[in-house]
């Protein structure tokens, strides 16, 4: 789960991680009262929504009067915001943070995550604040400082020192910064966070280490332990087919592709979306239905699949196990009579009464190719969705 920008800081000024004062607006008189309790001279005008980028998309101000705060967050809130991460669409701005202005001297990079590969909490940080760390990586890695942290001990005191010096922090500037780092990574434990990031990390001329920007993301499988932060959760910032998937507990993540995908296992879903490369294609998404699915929620699965516009083909592929593959075709039929289907439907389905399955398909007088295994189904589905574009 995601959060705005101002949330975020409002959770790690909790564990004392340094944060410029601010307050949220949701129309321009309140970001005026913002500003005057705030006090000058400068105030920065912040658009709130899940995205990065907002700089260059025109969402972050710098003002220098009350007057001027309340007509940029006049014209900000409403705006249409296109980033290099929201896409051609860009996101609706329902929201805006004024914040503090700051004596900014330098400008790092620091995130806390968790390394899969290393399975350890990780640091990265870089001297290149401000900039897209994935573009960092790219064109200078030598600039990326990576710390990981045994869960043995827990961060320590030199682990932060290590990353500071590395930063070229000196004087009182690494003792805040040795502060500022324990901080985080005990808001990142304590709120069972995946993600945080600040981009940037500024070092002030007073020597200060202050949160300019932060970016927090959420366990989804930990929120029962938080239900406060749970409430911090704005629906309008998601995809509304992913949020419909959730309510129906199915796991569906949009993509960019034209090919859908209905499948049964992460994994298995994971190997469709591979092969499907292979063969050419872009999977349209990742949708796994479960174990356990019934045929209403396999119905709902495909009329996901269908919401989007891009989708040009259908990829079926079922192993059944728990899943019978008969529910499964009583589903993809029932689903495709409701939405009137018009594009290609490519059906892979092996084990429980795969049988019983392929004879509902075979007798519902619907369009479907039948394919006899993973390769076959996906160099049909690639090339059904080639003669469709």
């Amino acid at each position: 789960m995601n959060i705005h920008e101002y949330q975020a800081k409002q959770l790690l000024a909790k564990y004392g991680v340094a944060v410029p004062r601010g307050g949220v607006a949701y129309n321009a008189p309140e970001a005026e009262n913002v500003a005057k309790d705030l006090g000058g001279p400068l105030w920065v005008v912040k658009a709130q929504i899940h995205a990065g980028g907002r700089g260059k998309g025109g969402g972050v101000k710098v003002v220098k009067s009350v007057e001027e705060a309340r007509h940029t967050a006049d014209h900000i809130l409403g705006m249409n915001l296109v980033t290099h991460q929201t896409g051609p669409g860009g996101k609706e701005v329902k929201r805006v943070y004024i914040e503090e202005g700051c004596d900014i001297a330098r400008e790092l990079y620091l995130g806390i995550l968790l390394d899969r590969v290393s399975a350890r909490i990780t640091f990265m940080a870089s001297t290149e604040g401000g900039m897209e760390i994935e573009e960092v990586a790219a064109r200078t890695p030598e600039k990326i400082i990576k710390v990981a942290i045994d869960p043995a001990t827990g961060m320590l005191p030199y682990h932060a020192r290590k990353i500071a010096f590395c930063l070229n922090l000196e004087g009182r500037q690494v003792k805040a910064a040795v502060k500022f780092m324990i901080a985080i990574y005990n808001a990142f434990t304590g709120l069972d966070a995946s993600l945080i990031e600040i981009n940037p990390l500024v070092v002030t001329n007073g020597g200060n280490v202050v949160a300019l920007d932060a970016k927090m993301n959420f366990d989804d499988n930990a929120l029962f332990r938080h239900p406060d932060i749970a409430e911090l959760r704005d629906e309008d910032e998601e995809d509304p087919a992913e949020l419909e998937a959730a309510r129906h507990d199915l796991n569906y993540i949009k993509l960019d592709g034209n090919i859908g995908c209905m499948v049964n296992g992460a994994g298995l879903a994971m190997a469709t979306m591979d092969i499907i490369k292979l063969h050419g294609g872009d999977p349209a998404n990742f949708l796994d239905v479960g174990g356990g699915a019934n045929k209403e929620r396999v119905a709902t699965a495909f009329k996901l699949i269908l919401s989007d516009a891009n989708v040009e083909a259908i990829l079926v592929n079922i192993f059944g196990g728990i899943m019978r593959c008969d529910i499964i075709a009583e589903g993809v039929v029932a689903a495709a009579r409701e939405v009137s289907l018009d594009v290609p439907l490519v059906v892979r389905l092996e084990g429980t009464n795969v049988e019983k399955g392929r004879k509902i398909l075979g007798q519902s007088g619907l369009p479907i190719v039948s394919a006899s295994d993973l390769g076959d189904a996906a160099g049909k589905a690639v090339k059904a969705a080639r003669e469709a574009a």
